[in-house]
């Protein structure tokens, strides 16, 4: 069932919670420019025994877009009053790119309320600023959204995939009818996120993802995260950037395997 819930700030953020009820949470985190739909080939294969929270990230898909820079803090926030909404204590977090980077923040900022971490396909810093902010500036002075999907699909999926229509098709279509606004401020939180130190405060345990092929978020910086956490795994999957997408059976098998360890 998909609903929405109201945020402090008057921000309406669309979630879908599927799963036997009494089962262990795991709430899953979009990539940018996706939606919850991202995880309709996986969200299947978890439900026997998992109950899972998937939401469309502040300013994607059938949640509010707010004008203005966002922040990687106020993303996790939101994950934070969502679980308060639904009266979630804890639960295992698994977030794939900028979702991994909301994980990230959850781990250091609310240890009480993550047990498990899968930060996939994502990296602690993708700076330097002057790229995201060159593409922010084109978005809100009105870039073509087709072009801007193009772009993703291509950093998405590898070149034998792009044809695909049924597998590269949706998210493609989607990214021309997303919000400006919404992209430019989750490019906002991506420029300004920098937990390279940090991040080895997280106390969760920590599985990390790493695309073998992924040209967004390089397999070094996943392979950062898991030296500097503190007993955390790492896995490397034969993809690009979308694991759950391009392999989602190995991925749940992964996700799967480490949450019921």
């Amino acid at each position: 069932m998909t609903t929405t819930a109201v945020l402090g700030d008057g921000t309406r953020l669309r979630y879908q919670l599927e799963g036997p009820e009494g089962a262990p949470t795991v709430v899953l985190s979009n990539s940018i420019a996706t939606t919850a739909a991202m995880w309709d080939q996986t969200v299947p294969m978890m439900t026997g025994d998992l109950r899972v929270l998937r939401y469309d990230t502040r300013g994607h898909g059938g949640s509010d877009a707010p004008v203005g820079a966002y922040s990687v803090a106020r993303l996790g926030r939101d994950v934070l009053e969502l679980l308060d909404e639904l009266g979630i204590d804890r639960a295992h977090f698994c977030g794939l790119s900028l979702g991994g980077m909301v994980g990230q923040w959850l781990g250091v900022h609310a240890p009480d309320r993550v047990n498990r971490l899968i930060l996939a396909n994502t990296s602690a810093y993708l700076g330097p600023s002057g790229q995201w902010d060159a593409r922010i500036a084109s978005l809100l002075a009105g870039e073509d959204l087709s072009d801007t999907a193009d772009r993703f699909v291509r950093n998405w999926f590898p070149a034998e995939l792009l044809a695909d229509d049924q597998i590269v098709g949706p998210f493609r279509d989607a990214i021309p009818r997303m919000s400006p606004t919404g992209l430019a401020g989750c490019l906002s939180a991506v420029r300004d996120f920098d937990m390279r130190r940090t991040v080895a405060l997280v106390k969760a345990p920590t599985l990390v993802i790493v695309g073998e092929h992924d040209a967004v978020c390089l397999p070094e910086h996943g392979e950062h995260i898991a030296r500097v956490v503190r007993g955390a795994e790492i896995a490397t999957l034969p993809v690009t950037h979308l694991s759950n997408v391009e392999a989602p059976q190995a991925f749940v098998d992964l996700v799967r395997q480490f949450l019921m360890a």
